[in-house]
């Protein structure tokens, strides 16, 4: 049987159009699993944090705002560079951002863990730095309100 060459040609857009279908598909995936691994892979636990704050290999960024901190209290060792501030302070040269934050700057090498009060201010921070080309950098999704939870539990039993 031979096809009629007006079918075969709305055959033919119907076979490309789902082949676009799938591209476009398969790059929202990637667009997904990006964020999704990155939200998976780029947790740090209390207890994880704590032992990269010993080891004075990270550089915790606290992106709440400067009020919050002089109100609340900070993670001891974290810079303040409120969310607001990140992205142009990642790519600030090292002098100016020496002078603004007395840090410092990371290379986009460094590891840096973001925090903030619970979680989704530090999480918009690493995707920010990830973008930025900051490969090695985390996030600390308990915040403020899981750290001081710890160390009043570590403080109350003698840890």
């Amino acid at each position: 049987m031979v096809l009629p060459l007006r079918l075969f040609g709305c055959a033919r857009r119907a076979i490309l159009g789902s082949a676009e279908a799938a591209l476009w598909g398969l790059k929202s995936i990637k667009g997904s699993c990006h964020n999704f691994c990155t939200a998976i892979f780029k947790d740090v636990t209390y207890k994880e944090l704590k032992n990269l704050l010993n080891s004075k290999k990270i550089m915790l960024i606290d992106v709440r705002e400067t009020w919050e901190i002089v109100e609340y209290g900070k993670i001891p060792g974290s810079v303040n560079i409120p969310l607001d501030e990140v992205g142009e302070a990642l790519q600030m040269n090292p002098k100016d951002f020496k002078e603004k934050y007395n840090e410092v700057k990371p290379s986009k090498s460094d590891s840096l863990v973001f925090s903030c009060l619970a979680g989704v201010r530090s999480k918009k921070a690493l995707d920010m730095a990830i973008s930025l080309g900051f490969n090695s950098a985390q996030h600390y999704a308990g915040g403020w309100k899981e750290w001081v939870t710890y160390e009043f539990s570590e403080k109350k039993h003698g840890n």
